[in-house]
């Protein structure tokens, strides 16, 4: 497969950060920021935050919440940005950076601790979590952001994101068939409240 097959098959950004050789690149701004040029960073961060808080918020599901784990990310990235190596476009490592951090703070919530449920207590569940919604149609992100967070973040990440299940459920500290389990509760409450 040729340089240009490839190329077609790669986001559009990844084809961007790379030399023409196939080396890897670090982009000019970033690379400033690695060396400690806050302006540069400033910019890194105003080009990135849209995205990086609509991943906090569809995760999440609470825009208040989000803003403060875009701000955790942002903080998180400042932190790790010398570990950046031009090895991926750094849109996808700052992508894996925001999941990280919004994933760390699902598990560390106590709110989180206090709503997880077995699989075996789903189906009892299910009709509660219905009637949160309410009776008036809704759009989809609404609908995401009054899943439970479980079955929330499960969906964000599998359907949204792309993650696979085994990925979910190591970074999660769960079962795969738990994520699996999850996954299904999530699309069928949407589709619920979706279809009234």
């Amino acid at each position: 497969m040729g340089a240009a097959m490839i190329a077609r098959h790669l986001p559009a950004e990844a084809v961007l950060e790379r030399t023409e050789f196939g080396a890897p690149h670090i982009p000019d701004l970033v690379r400033r920021a690695q060396s400690g040029d806050v302006q540069a960073f400033k910019q890194v961060y105003r080009e990135h935050v849209g995205r990086v808080f609509a991943v906090c918020v569809r995760m999440v599901g609470n825009s208040q919440r989000a803003e403060e784990l875009t701000q955790d990310t942002f903080v998180r990235v400042w932190e790790m940005l010398g570990s950046f190596r031009g090895e991926s476009a750094f849109s996808s490592w700052l992508h894996r950076v925001t999941v990280n951090v919004v994933l760390v703070d699902i598990r560390s919530s106590k709110r989180y601790q206090s709503r997880v449920e077995s699989t075996d207590d789903i189906e009892q569940h299910d009709q509660e979590d219905a009637a949160r919604f309410p009776g008036e149609r809704l759009d989809l992100e609404q609908a995401i952001a009054g899943l439970p967070p479980q079955a929330r973040a499960i969906f964000v990440l599998h359907d949204i994101e792309g993650f696979k299940h085994e990925e979910i459920a190591e970074q999660m500290g769960l079962a795969v068939g738990t994520t699996k389990a999850q996954l299904h509760r999530a699309r069928r409450l949407l589709r619920e409240v979706l279809e009234r």
